[in-house]
């Protein structure tokens, strides 16, 4: 193997970082396999503890590999990526890629909406809307805790509901109430997974996450839908394309 470039002006532990991830990258270690040690890289590539450890570190901050206390340090399995250009399904983007999406439905009930609810869906205060709960996973592992809300002057029926999972919710719109959604507004920003939604999501409360709030539309511009999702940092990724 091609030895580190000691009078490089890259730092060798960067040269070291790109070295582990090309061997991630090109398959040599794969999902759950152990990387070497950092006694062990030390020695193949003559380098000191601090580069080793500052090497494997930003694989672990980036998300490439993770640590077991007393075990060692493993490869983690690849992200889920959904491009942002378009409306999508998360349903339908990952059955095409060979994977097993699911809808666990937690809860539907009539609430009172808060503030926010009311403002995004074009409400007046004294209109109930009909809130749906539900963990979205793909080949059987949660990814996403999300929380959608409709008018009730919409959706009349909680029992269609049972129905998510089997069709997109927006088809069961389309078909249950003669609702089409044509457009969405979407915003991100990170947030930390708080204890009751790591229980929902089998992670650790305090991870790393992105809130994705999102508003619906019809062809009429009127909102549809609003939609709060907690999702793993650590299992998704999503990108836009720019020409």
């Amino acid at each position: 193997m091609k030895p580190l470039q000691n009078d490089s002006v890259i730092p060798l532990y960067h040269q070291l970082k790109e070295r582990l991830k090309q061997s991630i990258d090109n398959g040599l270690w794969k999902t759950g396999d152990q990387i070497p040690s950092e006694n062990q890289l030390m020695k193949e590539y003559k380098v000191s503890r601090n580069t080793a450890k500052k090497a494997i570190e930003e694989l672990v901050q980036e998300g490439l590999l993770y640590r077991i206390q007393g075990k060692g340090t493993f490869v983690t399995k690849p992200k889920l990526e959904q491009s942002l250009m378009g409306l999508y399904s998360f349903s339908k983007v990952f059955k095409e890629k060979g994977m097993e999406p699911k809808d666990i439905i937690l809860e539907v009930r009539e609430i009172s909406p808060t503030q926010e609810i009311l403002k995004e869906l074009q409400l007046t205060k004294d209109e109930k809307v009909i809130e749906m709960r539900r963990l979205r996973c793909v080949d059987d592992e949660p990814v996403i805790l999300e929380s959608s809300y409709f008018s009730k002057e919409i959706v009349s029926n909680l029992h269609v509901f049972e129905r998510v999972g089997k069709i997109s919710l927006y088809d069961l719109l389309e078909q249950e109430f003669n609702v089409f959604v044509t457009k969405a507004k979407e915003a991100f920003e990170p947030v930390l997974i708080r204890k009751d939604e790591s229980e929902y999501l089998q992670t650790e409360a305090g991870k790393p996450a992105l809130l994705l709030e999102r508003t619906a539309y019809d062809a009429n511009g009127q909102p549809v839908e609003f939609c709060r999702s907690i999702i793993r940092g650590d299992r998704c990724r999503f990108y836009t394309e720019l020409t």
